[in-house]
C-alpha cells in the first residue's frame, strides 16, 4: 500500500483509481463542481466516487430540531465563510442539501448521483458514477 499527498488536479493521475472519496468536505468548497470535476477525471472506467455530507432536511423549518441547528450553526461560523472565499465561490455552507449535491455532481459531469442505502442520524451517503 502507498500513501502520499498529490493535487487531485494533477492530470498525470487521470483514470487510475476505481474509487474516489470525499468525506465532510464537499459543502467547504468554494468551487465544489471544480473539485467534483477533478475526482471524475480520478477515476477508472467503472470507477465510482462516495461523498459523505450532512444529513439535513430538505427545506428550512422552525422546528428544524436540534441536528439542524447545529449544522445552521456550524455553517454560519466556519463552513459557510470558508466556501465564499475567492471569486465566484458557491458558498454553500454546512446545510449542503441532496438537490445542491446532485445539481454539483451533474455539472461536473457525473451521470449519476444516487443516496446510497446507509442509514445515519448525522451523514447522507452519495455515490456517483460518470
Amino acid at each position: 500500500m502507498e500513501f502520499s499527498c498529490r493535487d487531485a488536479a494533477d492530470s498525470r493521475l487521470s483514470g487510475r483509481y476505481d474509487l474516489v472519496t470525499m468525506f465532510e468536505a464537499l459543502h467547504d468548497m468554494a468551487h465544489p463542481v471544480d473539485v467534483l470535476t477533478s475526482a471524475r477525471m480520478l477515476l477508472s472506467p467503472g470507477g465510482s466516487m462516495l461523498v459523505a455530507d450532512e444529513r439535513t432536511a430538505e427545506h428550512f423549518a422552525v422546528d428544524a430540531g436540534d441536528v439542524e441547528r447545529l449544522n445552521y450553526g456550524m455553517s454560519v461560523l466556519h463552513c459557510l465563510p470558508v466556501g465564499m472565499v475567492g471569486d465566484d465561490a458557491a458558498g454553500t455552507g454546512t446545510v449542503i442539501r441532496e438537490g445542491t449535491v446532485r445539481a454539483y455532481a451533474r455539472q461536473a459531469g457525473f451521470t449519476e448521483c444516487v443516496v446510497a442505502p446507509i442509514e445515519n442520524d448525522f451523514w447522507r451517503f452519495y455515490l456517483l458514477t460518470p
